[in-house]
């Protein structure tokens, strides 16, 4: 291990909890140990996935967030005696790892509870809202500190949590809290005055404008918070650690508006002030540790950053806050270890969080550990497989039923979460595979067929293997993507791939019988019907440096490519102009609202242009004509014109019975179909 990575491997107390390193896997939604959005049980692919992490040195570990209520079928927490007794007979194995466990318990979601346009139906329609109540209760659910708009939805806004109810909550806290130490369990964290869930919208004053014991001055707001852990405490004693995930400052502007890093703006919710005092306070009322980083719901990003945010986002603040308390801290937000490292040393926090990277690779740590770096399979945080919650103008989560009860998968490693459906078996007929095209469909194909005893040969037309994904990770700031792109290639390369570079297939007969695989990916969507279209660059064209643009750039796609790319030439100091037909920027299925928002806000503060429900009528020298949705037309001066319109799938063959497509060649989609897709086909050769 490299010296300046050790201070992670420190050991560290919470407590009278000896933890043995600084490394802590931060709660997932879907990594839980009593089932995610079904009936409570012990659920043994969580368990799993917890248990493969501790074997590979991770000192905490903290499960997917629990609901003490859960908003399926409204069960206590507390209640299934059964899944605590399964839990207690896990546990002795589980501390074999020399890991510790903190289960993290939420009161819920409130007005961030994630609505989909099936549960705006069942709300807006009185007789489904009726019958469904026994199994879905949003009245109750999406209950909040005081009346208040759903973060996804107009159609179900959120009524004030009861006096009753609240107190119904605490106790729920310390019967569950009781339930989990008897069954072994080293500790718990309440979840959360943090990223604007329920109980942090207790604390927070554009949310809360009660008049009761909760609402009101700095004492109230926190009071529903500090009742918990005093409950814990006085439940399970004062020895019993409880830790708080806890955001130091919201970034908030308002209700759906966040701030982004470096921005100038009016906090609405926690400002630093008010943090300071908070985690003071909250250090008194009981609590043992503060998991940290920073945002809201509204400014997603801070607590999900995507591949845009800087890295060790929030750290800078939790340091701060590190000198308010005296109770051990944790960061996490796009942290990287030889930060983190570095900042435990100089005593700037306890621990450092992570959370992501383990669902791309569980083996992470512990390969870090070994100097195998080139080994690591990173998350390119584009929350394709983990997190997909997506919305846009005048639609709720816009999520397949799949994703939103099947949480913590993940777009690059398609076992993660998946492992009754995922799983490498051997072949009892070895055979060689042709693979036509060597981008990451075609390489992940390969790498499956070889652990599975296949001999895999790779064709690829270009002169190394990647792909559209060059492209597609072209950008300044997709490291990451490219660190995926290396990761694929090294591993052809110690797995001893055979591969044929500059060499295009143009049939297959050559192949006779063979199994093929085509992974020829697609082709770009050409305005032909558009006067001037020639003198357009694609997409790929400029991300490829094969053609350069001017100082004032057109981009003709507001979708996620497009916004991307208007972000990249917005960096690279162009002055880019984004038309889109749709009445939304990156108006798709599957982008995380986390990643969409960054770009919609970050557009909307540096005022570049954004031409919606406008379609493009001709391209001009120096300039484009566009048509807007009241029938008008609108000349807008440029000096290039890059089309961002979309792709087509471009199979060498068709389908047959020896023939395979995967990827975009089949379908066009994202790097999750195109991985998750070529991992199924190879298994089933």
């Amino acid at each position: 291990m490299r010296s300046e990575l050790e201070p992670l491997f420190t050991p560290w107390s919470i407590g009278n909890c000896k933890i043995k390193n600084r490394i802590v896997l931060t709660s997932m939604g879907g990594t839980d140990l009593f089932g995610w959005m079904e009936k409570n049980h012990f659920d043994k692919e969580g368990a799993n996935f917890i248990l493969e992490v501790a074997k590979n040195n991770v000192g905490l570990i903290l499960p997917g967030c629990q609901p003490v209520y859960n908003p399926m079928f409204g069960q206590w927490l507390y209640k299934n005696d059964k899944m605590y007794k399964d839990l207690a007979a896990w546990m002795p194995t589980f501390h074999k790892t020399g890991a510790k466990l903190f289960v993290q318990l939420t009161a819920g979601f409130g007005r961030s509870f994630t609505i989909s346009g099936l549960m705006e139906t069942l709300y807006t329609n009185p007789v489904l809202r009726k019958v469904s109540k026994p199994f879905m209760d949003l009245d109750k659910i999406t209950a909040s500190a005081s009346p208040s708009p759903n973060r996804w939805s107009d159609k179900v806004p959120s009524r004030a949590l009861t006096v009753e109810e609240i107190q119904e909550y605490v106790e729920a806290f310390a019967k569950t809290a009781k339930k989990l130490q008897e069954a072994g369990v080293d500790g718990v964290e309440i979840h959360a005055v943090h990223e604007g869930y329920l109980l942090d919208q207790f604390t927070l004053k554009y949310v809360n404008k009660r008049t009761d014991a909760y609402g009101g001055s700095f004492e109230n707001r926190y009071r529903f918070a500090a009742e918990i852990v005093q409950a814990i405490k006085k439940t399970c004693g004062a020895d019993f650690p409880v830790s708080l995930r806890y955001s130091v400052v919201s970034k908030t502007k308002g209700f759906r508006e966040g701030a982004l890093p470096g921005e100038e703006y009016i906090e609405v919710g926690r400002d630093m002030e008010e943090s300071e005092r908070a985690a003071k306070y909250l250090q008194e009322a009981g609590y043992d540790m503060l998991n940290c980083d920073n945002g809201t719901y509204d400014a997603w990003y801070w607590a999900h950053p995507p591949i845009y945010m800087p890295e060790n986002c929030n750290l800078a603040d939790v340091a701060h806050i590190r000198k308010f308390v005296d109770i051990p801290v944790v960061c996490a937000g796009r942290m990287d270890p030889e930060t983190a490292a570095e900042a435990v040393k100089k005593g700037e926090i306890d621990g450092a969080g992570f959370a992501r990277q383990f669902l791309a690779d569980q083996e992470w740590v512990t390969k870090l550990i070994n100097d195998q770096q080139e080994e690591i399979r990173p998350c390119i945080l584009c929350h394709n497989g983990c997190f997909n919650m997506c919305h846009y103008k005048g639609v709720a989560n816009d999520q397949d039923l799949s994703d939103s009860l099947h949480l913590a998968r993940c777009a690059v490693n398609a076992e993660t979460m998946q492992t009754k459906k995922h799983v490498i078996k051997k072949t009892s007929t070895p055979k060689k595979v042709i693979i036509i095209g060597g981008g990451i469909g075609g390489m992940e194909a390969a790498r499956v067929l070889h652990l599975r005893g296949h001999e895999p040969v790779i064709y690829e037309k270009g002169d190394v293997l990647g792909g559209t994904f060059i492209a597609a990770s072209a950008e300044s700031y997709k490291g990451k993507l490219r660190e995926l792109l290396q990761w694929y290639r090294h591993q052809m390369e110690t797995m001893k791939i055979e591969v044929h570079l500059n060499t295009e297939i143009k049939d297959l007969t050559q192949f006779a019988d063979s199994e093929i695989i085509i992974a020829t990916g697609s082709k770009p969507r050409i305005l032909k019907q558009v006067p001037g279209h020639e003198r357009m660059i694609e997409a790929c064209e400029y991300l490829n440096k094969e053609k350069v643009v001017g100082h004032t750039v057109t981009v003709v796609g507001g979708g996620l490519t497009g916004c991307e790319i208007a972000y990249e030439l917005a960096l690279t100091g162009h002055a880019p102009i984004i038309i889109e037909m749709k009445d939304d920027l990156i108006a798709q299925k599957g982008v995380c609202l986390a990643n969409s928002s960054y770009l919609r806000e970050w557009f909307a503060l540096h005022e570049v242009p954004v031409y919606l429900e406008t379609g493009l009528k001709e391209v001009g020298e120096g300039h484009v004509i566009c048509t807007k949705k009241d029938g008008t037309d609108v000349k807008i001066d440029c000096d290039s014109v890059i089309s961002s319109a979309g792709y087509l799938p471009a199979p060498l063959a068709p389908k047959a019975k020896h023939v395979h497509l995967i990827g975009d060649c089949d379908q066009v989609g994202n790097l999750r179909t195109v991985v998750w897709g070529a991992y199924e086909t190879a298994m089933k050769i």
